[in-house]
């Protein structure tokens, strides 16, 4: 049986250009519905490694919540550039852009 880790990492690589997922989505897809923050862990520790589109997990209700200043802008533009609107807060429309596996 696949764990938990292996299987959140191959729904973060499925999520394809201009759609995100929340952390919650993901943890239980993953079959750990309240692993959100085991996700949030995931990317933080893994995302170089595995090459994780970690800019596409935002959280359930679409806003973007890196505190790094830097990280954040780099991922309001790689969202941009996949043709995701940014809107204030910063946030986008969830329901627009969500995918679901």
């Amino acid at each position: 049986m696949e764990s938990f880790t292996v299987k959140a990492i191959s729904i973060i690589k499925s999520i394809p250009e201009g759609r995100v997922m929340s952390y919650g989505q993901i943890a239980a897809a993953a079959g750990a519905p309240r692993g959100a923050r085991q996700v949030a862990r995931i990317l933080h520790s893994m995302s170089g490694k595995y090459d994780l589109p970690w800019h596409r997990v935002v959280s359930r209700n679409g806003e973007l919540s890196i505190k790094d200043q830097s990280a954040l802008e780099w991922q309001l533009k790689l969202l941009a550039d996949e043709g995701i609107e940014i809107e204030e807060g910063p946030c986008i429309a969830i329901e627009k852009y969500r995918y679901s596996f």
